[in-house]
């Protein structure tokens, strides 16, 4: 029998609920590392003091939130957009399942970019060449196979067996190659820096994007304790080690956002350590590449339940792997931030509407509520627009200009609490007035038998 069905959008029985903290530990560390993560301190232009306490706050924010979703999916033993239902109503999640495909698919194809280029670059090393159109075809396939296992077979033939080793032997070999040579008491002191703190923190709890298909893993974790511990613990780890270790990175080697591919380049100037480190980085990558497949075709299940899964994630492998054909690295700051002002209050309605619903998401409510939830929608809307107006984009043409307009406040404050704040009072209210209307509906209604 296989560790993992297809399990589709139907409440995950209880024999498949095994993942325990230590397992969804280990997934979320492995989840968590990333060399595209790296080189965004670059955009804070802070300080090393001021760029590590953004690290911290941003952490400390971002993954509370991620751990709150993934108990959230426990309880509710859904993926997360099937979760989105409760909150959004069966056609209101359609509008966030779309946007998360388009986040999941994105993310794949960039990770297979990175895994390729660090497989080319230790090809090269080795033999000579490095044809890293050839190893995006090879990894593309790899996710497939990874997807196909679903998160009980991938936790326990891929990361208890291969993947936490490769973890731990990059980390080591990153740190040490950050830290040589990079005169860490001058970068401490120097100044000249003119980047905002706040947006420091936005940036940080934005790559915690991984809110809106947590619950794609965690529905199959033991019960609501380990899969809040194991998912804050897990991911916040390697986002403390990326951030810290990438302003040092960044300060003390100049390296250009707009190429984080330089950085494996970097690492491949080495000797036999860096062919090591190369090796072990291209598995670290791997797992991303197989939950952004994964999540993909999961999302896909919430529009279309009768559709394989396993033929969805065959479909979305082979559409991720084009797109890594197609296209090279880029910046991808303004798409990080771009998820936080969509992602965020949508987190935020969710947390409200299953407090007081009980802190329980009962089968009915999820699957039998109404098409749609106005107040939730027009709640997530308010915290949106709260986002880009206090984060105002620049690059957005129309939008960027509008929003420009306006008042804002002296001091900046943030984005990404402000928004989740106002869609969650919001939301609040909304599910509070539609409750006091159905009691009185009800009170106005004679009870059985009377007239």
């Amino acid at each position: 029998m296989q560790d993992t069905p297809s399990w589709g959008i139907e409440p995950v029985p209880e024999r498949l609920r095994v993942l325990g903290t230590v397992d969804t530990t280990l997934l979320w560390t492995n989840l968590g590392i990333s060399l595209l993560v790296l080189v965004l301190p670059a955009y804070f232009d802070l300080p090393l003091r001021t760029a590590l306490a953004a690290t911290l706050v941003g952490g400390l924010i971002g993954n509370g939130m991620l751990a709150v979703a993934g108990l959230i999916g426990a309880d509710a033993r859904v993926p997360t957009m099937v979760l989105q239902r409760a909150p959004l109503g069966r056609r209101g999640s359609y509008l966030a399942t779309g946007l998360n495909i388009l986040h999941c698919l994105g993310w794949a194809i960039l990770e297979l970019i990175v895994i390729a280029t660090a497989a080319g670059l230790l090809c090269d090393k080795l033999f000579g060449f490095q044809a890293v159109w050839l190893w995006k075809l090879v990894f593309g396939a790899v996710a497939t196979v990874l997807a196909l296992l679903g998160p009980i077979g991938f936790v326990r033939r891929f990361v208890r067996k291969f993947a936490i080793w490769a973890v731990a032997a990059s980390v080591i070999y990153l740190a040490w190659w950050i830290v040589d040579g990079a005169h860490l008491g001058r970068i401490w002191s120097e100044g000249g820096h003119k980047g905002s703190f706040w947006l420091a923190v936005d940036t940080v709890v934005a790559v915690t994007s991984w809110a809106p298909l947590v619950a794609d893993y965690t529905r199959f974790s033991r019960d609501r304790r380990s899969a809040f511990v194991g998912v804050g613990v897990g991911y916040l780890l390697p986002t403390l080690f990326q951030f810290g270790f990438g302003s040092i990175l960044v300060l003390s080697r100049g390296v250009d956002p707009n190429h984080p591919e330089l950085i494996l380049t970097a690492i491949a100037g080495g000797g036999a350590a860096a062919a090591l480190a190369l090796l072990a980085l291209t598995v670290d990558e791997t797992d991303e590449a197989f939950a952004n497949v994964y999540s993909t075709a999961v999302s896909l299940q919430n529009l279309f339940p009768r559709v394989s899964q396993r033929a969805l994630i065959v479909g979305v492998s082979a559409l991720a792997t084009a797109g890594a054909l197609a296209i090279d690295m880029r910046s991808y700051q303004r798409f990080l931030l771009l998820l936080g002002a969509v992602f965020v209050p949508l987190l935020g309605v969710l947390v409200a509407d299953w407090l007081l619903k009980g802190l329980h998401y009962t089968r009915a409510d999820v699957f039998e509520g109404p098409a749609v939830r106005p107040g939730s929608v027009l709640a997530w809307l308010a915290g949106f627009l709260t986002y880009e107006w206090l984060y105002q984009p620049t690059d957005l043409g129309f939008w960027s200009q509008w929003l420009g307009h306006l008042w804002t406040p002296k001091y900046q404050i943030g984005a990404s609490l402000p928004a989740f704040v106002v869609a969650f009072l919001l939301t609040a209210a909304a599910v509070w007035l539609g409750s006091t209307r159905a009691a009185a509906r009800a009170r106005r209604e004679p009870l059985p038998g009377r007239r």
